[in-house]
This record gives C-alpha cells, structure tokens and sequence, in this order.
C-alpha cells in the first residue's frame, strides 16, 4: 500500500508518521501493493483532525474524525475505518475476491450490512440552477444535500453540507 501523510496548516512530526505507518500496515496487507492511502492531518481552532482515505480498484474508503491531540484523531479514524471494513466485509470480499478481512480485529461487535434497504425513492425535476441558488434551496428545504443541473456546466451537481459548516459539490467526472 502507497501510503501519503499530508499535514494542513501542520507539519506532522516523525512520530505521527512512524504510527501512521505501522498502523495502515495492518490494513494495507487485505488491500495489496496497488492500493493508494492519503491521511491528511489538519490544525483547526481548538481540534485536530485526521483523514484517512484508502483508494482500491475505483473504490474509496473514508474516515475522518477530531481530537486534542493528533494522535487520538488518528486512532478514532483508523477505528471508524476498521467499523466500516467489518461492517461491510460482505460485499467487499465478493468485490475483491481473492481478498479476506476475516484479520481485522475491533473491540466491539458491529452488525454486518448484508443487504441494502431503499425505503424510498423520489424522481426530482432539474432545471438549470447556479450553484448559489441550488445552495440556498437545500437550506429551505433542510436537506443536508440538493441535487441539480449546474446551468453554467449544464451537467447535473449535488451539493451537499459539510461537516465543518462548509458546503461541497460533486461533479461528474468520466474515466
């Protein structure tokens, strides 16, 4: 596994790095030598975060979680990326096939997904929309995402509420 540590408004000192790596060891022996891991660690006002980003044959495995200190930020997102592997290792196998996550190991039980549910489904009309207002309709409409047709791009966007109070947007983008 390709590990990158990036440091936002920080350098991340050796001994961050010396953990992370001896840390997504663990993990990247059931991803291989083609996977691709970013954990990028920032300073903020009062908390540090850490993001741990793991790329695998078109998949992507996310956890980010704060602290006070960068190291147990680290430990609580390596901790939500462990749940997730578990709680979905299922499907995962059969995605990866010749790969087992019968070797991670968590403290507490968490309940397999075998199945997903969709308890609803809703057909929305897009009209052209500039991001600002796509935005302020998401906010009326008190969805923590908002799907529409980009009218400078002309292609369909979502944007979506961040969990640092900031929005985002997704683009399609064709490989």
């Amino acid at each position: 596994m390709n590990i990158t540590i990036i440091g936002r408004k920080c350098a991340p000192r050796d001994s961050f790095k010396e953990r992370v790596e001896k840390k997504m060891a663990k993990i990247g022996k059931f991803f291989g030598e083609d996977a691709d891991a970013k954990v990028t660690a920032t300073v903020e006002k009062g908390y540090k975060s850490v993001e741990i980003t793991v790329y695998k044959n078109g998949m992507i495995f996310r956890a980010e979680e704060r602290g006070d200190e960068m190291n147990d930020a680290f430990d609580r997102s390596f901790e939500a990326l462990i749940r997730q592997l578990r709680k979905n290792k299922t499907k995962l196998e059969k995605k990866f096939r010749s790969v087992s996550f019968e070797g991670i190991s968590h403290e507490e039980p968490v309940a397999e997904e075998i199945e997903y549910e969709v308890v609803r489904s809703k057909k929305v009309t897009l009209k052209p929309q500039h991001m600002d207002e796509a935005i302020l309709q998401m906010n009326m409409l008190g969805h923590q995402f908002y799907l529409f047709l980009n009218a400078e791009t002309d292609r369909i966007n979502v944007v979506y509420k961040r969990n640092d109070g900031g929005y985002g947007v997704l683009e399609p983008e064709q490989e």
